[in-house]
């Protein structure tokens, strides 16, 4: 496992668009895993920027995000969908066909999972898997349980996360209390992993799930068996595991 340390968010999103810079030059038709949330904003900015400047070339490459809300439609504000287009996809010139989420609109669970477990299988593997990091150290939306889940599965959101979310809702009655997500076989078949976390709020956690025992208590600490992984972290989320 690979630590870097940033200065501040700017610094951490910069160096973190770096490294994915960086796999889509080496491997132009490279399979992206992407994450939504507060923390990735910053990421995208600075590639959008990069391709602006004709530094990126989006054409050959193919994303599959981690997760998605049931329920919600791609044209809600909300849905994970709607962000990466807003944030992403639509601001580069990457090909609409290659850009892949779970369906939330799908009622059928148990299909909706088996299509997309199988969808990530057809594109190859994935090349880069870019995680944020829970307040309670989920990844994707694999909450903490006692046991890791395998592959892609529809989960019932823990209260935790459902407060977390409710800031992007008009009212917490309105967070979907369910998500599909890759389970944690699917996210440790990756070939690469970039975590990204920022915030002291985050540092407790953060020093978890890098130092701590292997537990599905702690989904992110699974990492630490992961053969390639990159921490991309700001002071402030870094500051316990300094001490």
């Amino acid at each position: 496992m690979r630590i870097i340390r940033a200065k501040d968010y700017q610094d951490m999103s910069r160096k973190a668009a770096n490294i994915i810079s960086a796999q889509i030059i080496m491997k132009p038709d490279c399979v992206l895993g992407l994450a939504t949330g507060s923390t990735p904003i910053g990421i995208y900015r600075q590639l959008i920027e990069w391709y602006e400047k004709g530094d990126l070339d989006f054409a050959d490459v193919t994303t599959v995000n981690l997760d998605e809300y049931k329920g919600l439609s791609p044209e809600n504000e909300q849905s994970y969908a709607y962000f990466m287009h807003h944030r992403l996809f639509d601001h580069v010139n990457i090909n609409p066909q290659r850009t892949h989420l779970p369906d939330g609109t799908n009622p059928d669970a148990d299909g909706e999972c088996a299509r997309y477990e199988a969808l990530l299988q057809s594109v190859g593997g994935i090349d880069l898997q870019l995680l944020g990091l829970g307040n309670n150290g989920h990844i994707g939306f694999n909450e903490p349980d006692t046991a890791f889940e395998k592959e892609t599965h529809c989960i019932n959101l823990l209260e935790q996360t459902i407060e977390a979310n409710k800031r992007f809702f008009d009212s917490i009655d309105e967070v979907p209390k369910q998500a599909y997500t890759m389970g944690i076989r699917t996210i440790m078949m990756a070939k690469k992993i970039l975590l990204v976390v920022n915030g002291e709020g985050k540092a407790d956690i953060l020093k978890e799930a890098l130092y701590g025992p292997v537990t599905p208590h702690v989904p992110a600490s699974i990492l630490q068996m992961h053969p390639d992984v990159t921490v991309v972290a700001d002071e402030a989320a870094l500051s316990r595991c300094m001490k």
